[in-house]
């Protein structure tokens, strides 16, 4: 019997993207089994046609046969069942509720408004399963009156005020790399999710989990008091220092850059011995936190004019043997590669379900650990409609149906 923490519980996953399809990865990391619902006449999941692309020969940036996958259905996808449906098609309802009536979790990240043309909407199906967590993620709500408001990540970046929150003051705005966006959502997902099913469980009663992408991510940043340390003469965008926290932000060395954080007295210490400036210790300027915030910029300033004349190893090793918290900013390929967290599975190798593993292709592990439960997302991702007829047997499907409804253009 599995230890996974959601073993025997059933997801239908009728997401695209990212944003879905992240929440869902993570649920079938956790155990879930996950049948990923997929659009045959769009060529399934809208990431199956990102490039690049995992070729017989390696990397590439276009298609070359039909057993590449795309890297980012190689990531999104492990873990997954997936079957071909339109749900445009008529009789494509019946076989969707035939499956909601044996699942416990439903995820889409339609635009607003559609489950609701597709006659798919949690109104809908809620009588087919009264235990049934039926779980929304949007761009702004699962609501009416947003039908036509477009949510990619940027768009949402934008809107939510991340994008003035880095950079330095009077720059344009700064869009996060990593799309923020699209990753935080379905983190609020999964807990709303399975808040629901403990819910379902204790209860009996199922429910709609509705987030949105705008109010997910908005949420982080008023977690910060932008405003009230505006009003008081902290700057919104304070760059490669946060004056408000000094010493505190990322230093050029001769070689690279490292990053310091020392709000505390005992840090703060550390960082001033580090330097061989003992005697700044018990000054007027830099002897309390609100000598050194008052006076962050002539702090930062000596920090920068040490760290520049030393490699980050030294500067690293200076600051570490003082108990200043330090490290260097290291590259995402570096990252990635760090022993602690592949060893953790937190970065796991990616595998094509034919052509194996090639180095240096990592993706997203599941980031937590239990004591007890295993957990996992070795299952390399499906091909396009690869378990349609295994689920739907699976569901009391006969085979002059499935014929059938193959010949219709339902699957």
């Amino acid at each position: 019997m599995s230890t996974a923490p959601l073993a025997g519980k059933t997801v239908i996953d009728l997401t695209t993207a990212l944003a879905g399809p992240y929440a869902t990865l993570l649920l079938a990391g956790l155990g879930a089994r996950v049948i990923k619902v997929e659009n045959p006449s769009r060529g399934g999941d809208s990431s199956r046609n990102n490039s690049p692309y995992v070729t017989q020969d390696g990397l590439s940036v276009r298609r070359t046969s039909a057993d590449d996958m795309s890297v980012s259905m190689m990531l999104r996808g492990r873990g997954k069942e997936s079957i071909t449906l339109d749900l445009k098609r008529p009789g494509s309802r019946e076989v969707l509720f035939d499956l909601i009536r044996d699942a416990d979790i439903v995820v889409e990240n339609y635009s607003s408004g559609v489950t609701k043309r597709l006659g798919i909407d949690y109104p809908s199906v809620r009588g087919l399963n009264e235990k049934l967590v039926y779980t929304s993620i949007s761009g702004f709500g699962a609501t009416d009156g947003h039908n036509d408001r477009k949510a990619m990540d940027t768009i949402i970046q934008a809107l939510s005020g991340v994008m003035m929150t880095a950079g330095e003051p009077g720059d344009p705005p700064v869009r996060f790399g990593l799309p923020v966006g699209d990753l935080v959502a379905p983190l609020f997902a999964v807990i709303g999710t399975l808040a629901a099913v403990l819910h379902a469980d204790r209860t009996g009663e199922g429910q709609h989990v509705d987030v949105s992408m705008l109010g997910a991510l908005t949420s982080l940043v008023a977690c910060e008091p932008f405003d009230a340390l505006e009003s008081i003469g902290f700057p919104l965008r304070t760059g490669a220092y946060v004056p408000r926290l000094a010493p505190f932000g990322t230093f050029r060395t001769a070689d690279g850059w490292i990053a310091i954080c020392a709000p505390t007295d005992q840090f703060a210490s550390g960082v001033l011995r580090a330097m061989g400036r003992e005697d700044l210790l018990a000054s007027e300027d830099f002897g309390t936190r609100d000598a050194r915030v008052a006076n962050a910029d002539r702090l930062h300033a000596l920090i920068a004019g040490w760290a520049a004349e030393r490699s980050g190893e030294e500067a690293i090793a200076a600051l570490e043997a003082e108990g200043a918290p330090a490290a260097p900013v290291r590259s995402t390929a570096e990252a990635v590669r760090d022993p602690q967290v592949t060893q953790r599975g937190e970065v796991v190798p990616l595998v094509h379900p034919k052509f194996g593993h090639f180095d240096g292709l990592y993706g997203s592990g599941l980031p937590v650990v239990f004591s007890r439960s295993d957990v996992s997302l070795a299952k390399p991702a499906p091909g396009l409609g690869e378990h349609t007829d295994a689920v739907l047997r699976a569901a009391g499907f006969d085979e002059g149906r499935i014929t059938r409804l193959r010949s219709e253009g339902v699957l």
